[in-house]
């Protein structure tokens, strides 16, 4: 199994590839968590990942899939893979389909977990943390026994600026512009689908999982 999962911030993505991958037994591969590990191992490309990365700014493209490619060549990926993450623009997707064609494992699905703006700006803006302890809350879904203190420490909860209404609306523009052309490049190879990720975790897994059995792509 072969696939992407693409989503607006607060989707639940991030989640659910994580819960697909273990439950089909494939690899969840994160960007995030790969430069992470390149760095962590010292490897050439994580250096020059972190040079980029402890100035603010992004990783180059060529930097990324030659990540990518290491990546993938680790054995938890020979089974299949979930993207997390990753393509976020259409450069990266061309890049990414000429690597996976050279591996013999092209993407087989690209998911869009379709969650609409003012349920994203629900679930993210009444996000809290604890500055003291990092113990995390939400006023609406999981609040702490005394409004605005953290059960763990007792310290007063922030909202951290990324969690702010403002921001969130941003961040959601910036998605859209990208995930315009990564549709219309999936859509024009046939492998773009659209899935509500509305509902539990489970209910979002469980539909996720049906589509992958009606595409012939679930192989466990």
């Amino acid at each position: 199994m072969q696939i992407i999962l693409l989503g607006k911030p607060g989707a639940g993505k991030g989640t659910q590839a994580q819960r697909l991958a273990q439950a089909a037994g494939v690899a969840h591969i994160a960007t995030g968590d790969m430069f992470r590990a390149a760095v962590r191992e010292g490897t050439e490309l994580g250096k020059l990942a972190q040079s980029y990365m402890e100035r603010g700014a992004l990783v180059p493209d060529d930097v990324t899939i030659g990540l990518m490619r290491e990546r993938l060549a680790q054995p938890d990926a020979h089974k299949g893979f979930v993207l997390d993450g990753f393509p976020r623009n259409e450069a990266q997707a061309q890049a990414l389909e000429a690597l996976l064609s050279d591996l013999g494992r092209p993407v087989q699905a690209a998911v869009e977990l379709d969650v609409p703006d003012e349920e994203i700006l629900r679930r993210i803006t009444g996000r809290r943390v604890c500055p003291r302890c990092g113990a995390t809350y939400h006023v609406e879904f999981q609040p702490p026994k005394v409004p605005g203190i953290c059960d763990r420490c007792g310290h007063a909860l922030i909202q951290r600026d990324d969690d702010k209404e403002e921001t969130v609306r941003r961040r959601l523009e910036v998605y859209r512009r990208h995930a315009e052309e990564l549709i219309r490049f999936y859509q024009a190879r046939g492998l773009y689908h659209r899935l509500s990720g509305l509902g539990s975790e489970a209910d979002v897994l469980e539909r996720l999982i049906g589509l992958l059995q009606s595409l012939g792509v679930w192989n466990r």
